[in-house]
């Protein structure tokens, strides 16, 4: 699994028009899943998620996790994240795990982490065409993958 991770204000998810998920002050985190993940992905990538200390504390030091912060979070499916570019200009996706393994996965990390920081996790719609808003704070992105933990 890779994840992109943004510290938001706020962020939101809008499908045909409507919008469907909106948080306040928490993480966008766009999950991409291949088809070797695992329920040890999910498990590892959750825990990690949400003991991730990039909130700021009293002296605006990076300390606090969105645990402590009582922090929101919005996941949005993105099998673009495994996007190959190797050949050509056209990027090649058959890293990503096709729906019927993917959808599983997606829904399995999202009950997950509403465990890990005991809040309900809002969505988009996996396989939709969703248009992503949010206010990046810092900016703090971070990108990690289950396979590669470093």
């Amino acid at each position: 699994m890779r994840v992109v991770i943004q510290r938001v204000t706020h962020a939101s998810v809008t499908i045909e028009g409507k919008e469907h998920a909106a948080i306040k002050s928490g993480l966008l985190i766009l999950l991409g899943i291949t088809e070797e993940d695992t329920q040890e992905d999910i498990k590892w990538l959750s825990g990690k998620i949400s003991k991730l200390r990039i909130f700021g504390d009293e002296k605006g030091l990076m300390n606090k996790s969105i645990l402590d912060i009582e922090g929101e979070a919005l996941v949005v499916s993105q099998f673009t994240l495994y996007a190959s570019t190797k050949k050509g200009n056209r990027p090649s996706y058959i890293n990503a795990a096709r729906p019927e393994t993917a959808i599983p996965l997606y829904e399995a990390f999202v009950k997950a982490l509403e465990r890990d920081i005991n809040k309900t996790v809002k969505t988009g719609i996996f396989g939709a065409d969703m248009k992503v808003a949010l206010l990046n704070d810092g900016p703090v992105t971070i990108i990690i993958d289950s396979k590669n933990k470093e």
